[in-house]
């Protein structure tokens, strides 16, 4: 088989946020791709970078008060710890703010001025003045023109569906500061003249992209459309790379972070000592990106034909996945199913996960359900009961009773053996088609017939009456079993690297499953895969509502604006008390809580957990006095039961103040 030059790429995640198990539907997909293209002898480079630039960045910063290269940096660490603890093998893993990014985005800018692939136009944007910049769509609220929806962003409304622009919203407001003066300012813009590139994106869509994507993007191509001029440029503020020539403009994010696949391939071989022309620049080499069907617009329309504009190769394929749900809905911070990488890991195995993601990936645009009661039964019942049991059985026995020695496989063993080896070009197939479930229920159904092989030969007793005929069954089991684990090692790395170690073997290669393995030892078994207790995927949920409650999903004013009014009974039933702080401590695994007792005139004090630890030192709020709602209803948390909440202020930096009585309040006394 000839080896083939393979560039893979997965989306930029972006640095404004922490990876989550719907972005690792992604990732992990093509770590499975690309390790089984790697022990196919192929030639592939598995390249990804943080992005980084844009206004979110920007003001998230400031919001801090550090520098956005220091907020840069710290994502990086964190998704680079979060990638590697899902066993996600970038080869190279880097950022968009980078020099190398900074100089493919000028030569591709000059190539397009030059082909005259861009337009320059007057632009009415909303600017706010207390920020001192113009504002982005996402960075706006306001009523919908259309239905009359409050607090929507200025591109769309999630009531109706309607689009539109931020000039068309109604009592616009900035979604960072509150500020609603907003000014409409005219601004010259850059422009990429998509139009221009029709016919060739009419071509380009059908052997590039998957087959419902390219009918959907055709739409965009009717006779009487036209594809708009996309903005390319953006005002300063901004955080970004300065457009060579433009003073005081800046390359638009979406245009500089699909680069950033070029810039990191370009680190890549420049540390390994490749020659970039040999791969990007090799038409004969292959290019695939796997993203979401979110992104198709940038990725399947603006990507290809800037590209072609400026003379460089396109992508091969663009491969497209759907969204992720929990329990049949979209995530949700309230119902703990919003999971963090991070917190996912405190509690459960990464290869349970990649197993059951490969059990439900197949290859489409199909958004996948993470049922939780399916993923433990999942896991429980065909990885450890079905596939895993054969080598704990048969290694353990085996050691036991015949002093861990193989011998040769028995006739009916070896038909199955061979029966396994003959769907190796099957499953090869079905991985190059991204056909993950398909390979998983072709593992499963071999799994059945060497479980039902085991337990008609019940080696248990035979090895009392025929130590020899058992060790021939044991054999044929462990080799059976040998060549699953192949066939898994894309999805299951970790464990693929323990089952070598098991036969005292190189890490596994696709061809290697074609070797019996008869008439030498083996090592002790070690546990390659344990049941998943529904305790933990409780304990998961619980601590990922206590983790994200507070997690914003979009920008948020600083200073928050006044809810709508309430009558004064609503408010009376409100029972605010004075409570002196009886003892307070630091929670260990949270870093924002500290449980409190409160004496508030009761028989005995009130636990209240308040999340005001990087405001103030335990030790500082024993003996104060505080106000508290002290009829609110107990709220369960992970720590504990929260018996009320005290009263808290915070400020636009982020700074928070307990409210305090004048001295000479007594415990339990109403606050009026």
């Amino acid at each position: 088989m000839e080896s083939r030059k393979i560039i893979v790429t997965s989306a930029l995640p972006y640095a404004n946020g922490d990876i989550h198990l719907g972005h690792l539907v992604e990732y992990v997909q093509t770590d499975f791709w690309v390790r089984f293209q790697k022990m196919r002898g192929h030639r592939c480079v598995y390249v990804c970078a943080d992005d980084t630039h844009g206004t979110p960045i920007m003001v998230r910063a400031r919001k801090e008060g550090i520098t956005p290269e220091e907020l840069i940096a710290r994502s990086y660490e964190q998704h680079t710890r979060d990638f590697a603890g899902f066993e996600i093998n970038f080869d190279n893993y880097y950022s968009t703010n980078s020099p190398e990014n900074y100089e493919f985005c000028k030569d591709i800018f000059a190539r397009l001025e030059s082909a005259g692939a861009y337009l320059t136009n007057s632009i009415k944007q909303l600017y706010c003045p207390n920020c001192k910049m113009f504002l982005p769509d996402r960075f706006v609220k306001g009523v919908c023109p259309k239905c009359g929806a409050g607090e929507q962003y200025g591109d769309s409304c999630d009531a109706c569906g309607s689009t539109y622009t931020t000039a068309d919203l109604k009592d616009a407001h900035c979604a960072t500061c509150g500020c609603r003066d907003l000014e409409l300012r005219e601004s010259e813009h850059i422009l990429f003249d998509l139009a221009k590139y029709k016919e060739y994106l009419r071509g380009w869509l059908d052997g590039h992209t998957p087959q419902d994507v390219a009918k959907k993007l055709r739409e965009w191509f009717g006779d009487d459309q036209e594809l708009l001029p996309w903005d390319v440029s953006r005002d300063a503020p901004y955080f970004g790379f300065e457009i060579p020539g433009h003073p005081g403009k800046y390359f638009y994010v979406w245009l500089d972070a699909p680069v950033g696949y070029l810039a990191s391939l370009k680190n890549w071989c420049d540390r390994n000592g490749e020659k970039f022309e040999d791969w990007w620049g090799n038409p004969d080499a292959e290019r695939y990106h796997f993203i979401g069907k979110d992104i198709v617009r940038f990725h399947c329309l603006f990507w290809p034909a800037e590209l072609h504009a400026a003379g460089y190769e396109g992508p091969t394929k663009v491969f497209v996945h759907g969204f992720l749900t929990v329990n049949g809905e979209k995530m949700s911070k309230s119902k703990g199913t919003f999971i963090k990488a991070a917190t996912y890991l405190k509690y459960l195995k990464a290869q349970d996960l990649r197993f059951y993601y490969a059990c439900k990936l197949n290859g489409s645009t199909d958004d996948i359900d993470l049922n939780l009661d399916d993923f433990a039964n999942r896991v429980n019942s065909d990885l450890v009961g079905k596939i895993t049991n054969l080598a704990s059985r048969g290694a353990q026995m085996l050691h036991k009773n015949l002093g861990g020695q193989l011998g040769e496989m028995d006739e009916a063993g070896r038909k199955l053996w061979q029966d396994a080896l003959a769907r190796s070009e099957e499953i090869a197939a079905d991985y190059e088609a991204r056909d993950f479930s398909k390979v998983m229920t072709e593992v499963r159904a071999l799994a059945d017939a060497a479980n039902q092989y085991f337990d008609s030969m019940a080696p248990w007793k035979l090895v009392k009456e025929d130590p020899e005929a058992a060790r021939k069954v044991l054999t044929s089991i462990l080799n059976i079993f040998r060549v699953l684990t192949v066939y898994l090692t894309p999805v299951l790395p970790s464990y693929s690297l323990k089952v070598s170690k098991l036969f005292g073997e190189a890490p596994y290669q696709w061809a290697d499953a074609a070797k019996a393995i008869e008439n030498r030892p083996v090592e002790k078994y070690e546990y390659l895969a344990t049941r998943i207790d529904k305790a933990a995927i409780d304990s998961l949920v619980e601590a990922s509502k206590d983790t994200l409650a507070a997690a914003e999903a979009a920008p948020k004013p600083l200073i928050e604006p006044v809810k709508p009014t309430i009558d004064f009974d609503t408010f009376a039933k409100a029972d605010l008390r004075v409570a002196k702080v009886v003892s307070a401590e630091a929670v260990e695994g949270s870093d924002k809580l500290i449980r409190l007792m409160l004496d508030i005139g009761e028989a005995k004090p009130r636990q209240v957990f308040a999340g005001i630890r990087k405001a103030y030192d335990p030790a500082s709020l024993v003996g104060r006095s505080l106000v508290m709602v002290a009829n609110l209803a107990p709220r369960k948390m992970r720590f504990g039961v929260s018996e009320g909440m005290v009263l808290a202020a915070g400020n636009p930096d982020g700074s928070l103040f307990v409210s305090s009585p004048d001295s000479g309040a007594i415990p339990g006394a109403s606050v009026r």
